[in-house]
C-alpha cells in the first residue's frame, strides 16, 4: 500500500510541473522562448530525473524487502524440512544398528545351537594393567548366575564373576587373573592359558607337555575341564613359541579370537543342550 501511494504522488508532482511549464511556455513571446526553453530545460530535467530516480528507487526497495521476507520464510521452511530429514536419518541409523545386532545374535545362536544362551550387550569395560573385566546388561532376572561361560561369535570371552538383578560382571580370558584349561587342536595336548599384564589381544599358553609338537597357527580351544567352560569353544591361535633352556618352562603366545577392544555383543551359556 505504501509503495502504491508514494509512486502515485511522485507521478502527480511530475505531471503538474510539466503542465505548468507548458502553460508558461505557450504564452511567451517567440523571441524569449528559445532562451527560456534552454534555461527551463536545465532546471526541470534534473528535477524530473531525480524524481524518476526516487520513484524507481522506492519501488525497487519495496520489492527488495518483499523478496527478503519471502526468502526468510523459505529459509525457515527449509530449516524445518532439514531438521525433519535429520531426525528420520537418525531413526534409520538406530533401526539399522538394531538390525545388525539382531543379525549378530542370530548368527551366534545358530553357531552355538547346542547351548541354551542368553544374549547381552557390553555396557561397561574395566581395563587396567592388572585387570580386564566387562559388565553386561543381563543379570539374575534373566537367569544369569556366577561361573556361567560367556562367548561371542568369534570365540571365548570369559565367565560370570558376579551378578545383580539386571547386570553381570564378566572376567575375560585376557585378565591376568584368568586361567583356562585348553587343548591344542592338532595334537589334543592339554595346556593352560592365562592373561598377560598390559596385553589386550594375547594370552600365554603354559604347562605344555614336553613331547607336544607346537606349530605356529595351531588353534586353541577349551578342554571342557574345570567345570566352567564347555568343551570345544575356540580361544585363539598360536602366534609365537618361546623355547627355554628347561623344556618344561617353554610357553607360547596365543592371539585371542575375540577382539576385546571392539566387543559389543555376547552370549551367556546357561546350559548345554543334550
Amino acid at each position: 500500500m505504501y509503495k502504491k501511494n508514494t509512486t502515485s504522488i511522485i507521478g502527480i508532482i511530475i505531471t503538474i510541473l510539466i503542465l505548468i511549464l507548458i502553460v508558461i511556455f505557450s504564452n511567451m513571446k517567440e523571441e524569449n522562448k528559445s532562451f527560456l526553453e534552454g534555461t527551463m530545460s536545465k532546471i526541470v530535467m534534473p528535477i524530473q530525473n531525480g524524481l524518476t530516480y526516487l520513484k524507481n528507487k522506492l519501488a525497487g526497495n519495496d520489492s527488495f524487502f518483499e523478496n527478503l521476507d519471502s526468502i526468510k520464510q523459505e529459509n525457515e521452511e527449509l530449516k524445518k524440512k532439514n531438521s525433519e530429514l535429520e531426525e528420520s536419518l537418525r531413526e534409520l541409523e538406530i533401526i539399522k544398528s538394531e538390525n545388525e545386532v539382531l543379525k549378530e545374535y542370530m548368527k551366534m545362536t545358530e553357531k552355538y545351537a547346542e547351548y541354551s544362551t542368553v544374549p547381552a550387550n557390553v555396557i561397561n569395560k574395566d581395563t587396567s594393567n592388572y585387570s580386564y573385566t566387562i559388565v553386561i546388561n543381563v543379570g539374575s532376572n534373566n537367569g544369569i548366575q556366577s561361573n556361567m561361560a560367556v562367548i561371542s561369535e568369534n570365540g571365548l570371552v570369559g565367565y560370570v564373576l558376579s551378578v545383580t538383578d539386571t547386570t553381570a560382571k564378566v572376567q575375560t580370558i585376557i585378565d591376568p587373573a584368568s586361567s583356562v584349561s585348553a587343548n591344542i587342536s592338532t595334537t589334543r595336548d592339554t595346556i593352560v592359558c592365562r592373561g598377560i599384564l598390559e596385553n589386550t589381544n594375547k594370552i600365554r599358553a603354559t604347562y605344555i607337555p614336553t613331547e607336544a609338537n607346537l606349530v605356529i597357527g595351531d588353534s586353541i580351544e577349551t578342554s571342557g575341564m574345570g567345570g566352567i567352560y564347555p568343551k570345544g569353544i575356540h580361544i585363539g591361535t598360536i602366534t609365537e613359541i618361546k623355547n627355554t633352556k628347561n623344556p618344561i618352562d617353554r610357553y607360547a603366545l596365543v592371539e585371542t579370537a575375540v577382539d576385546f577392544s571392539k566387543l559389543e555383543t555376547v552370549l551367556v551359556v546357561t546350559m548345554q543342550n543334550t
